[in-house]
């Protein structure tokens, strides 16, 4: 088994930041263009809880990767952790933990465990290349997103910087309601004021 954890402090409020991390598709968006990271959300539970599945797809040093996984743990800003339930690893496992330094700062730490396939071979090429394409795809991931939670980085074309601000500021109105009813409750008011218009 290979264990491959980084650590990063992020000058952000830890529910803005857990906010972030909870939605798995957030994170794929910061991996560098070669390995060309896709998380897409399958069957999602409450709030991205935990049953929620998503299938993740990589191109690690030209082998193209894909599996799918349920988020075994969910705990509001502290923890989300999630499984391989199928793929081709042996056992993958991703945990991301949370912890509150002060008002804005986070200690974010990811870690992922993982058995690779093809038996001995497997074991060869994981010490020779993946063990450190996953270490160093992993630090570029948290820099990145520590560079768009501090507002200094690149933002996904999706969403600004300012949208998603608003967003989390709208959802700690809403209780902390999930992102997507804080969305759907958005685009609601954002209809009815259109169609008061016409």
């Amino acid at each position: 088994m290979t264990t491959v954890s980084k650590t990063i402090d992020i000058k952000e409020k830890t529910m803005n930041v857990f906010t972030y991390f909870a939605r798995p598709e957030h994170i794929s968006d910061q991996f560098e263009e070669r390995v060309g990271m896709t998380v897409v959300p399958m069957d999602v539970k409450a709030g991205m809880g935990v049953g929620t599945t998503f299938r993740v797809i990589g191109d690690f040093d030209g082998k193209r990767l894909e599996w799918d996984c349920e988020t075994t743990e969910f705990i509001p800003e502290r923890k989300v952790a999630a499984k391989m339930i199928k793929g081709p690893f042996k056992k993958w496992e991703i945990t991301v933990d949370f912890e509150e330094l002060g008002e804005k700062q986070t200690r974010v730490t990811m870690t992922v465990n993982y058995d690779m396939p093809f038996g001995p071979l497997g074991a060869i090429m994981d010490k020779a290349k993946f063990a450190k394409i996953a270490e160093k795809g992993m630090e570029t991931a948290l820099y990145r997103v520590r560079g768009l939670l501090e507002g200094n980085g690149s933002i996904p074309v999706y969403i600004t910087l300012d949208a998603y601000r608003k967003l989390l500021a709208e959802k700690e109105k809403m209780n902390n309601a999930p992102v997507s009813t804080v969305l759907t409750t958005i685009l609601e008011k954002y209809s009815q004021i259109e169609t008061a218009k016409n």
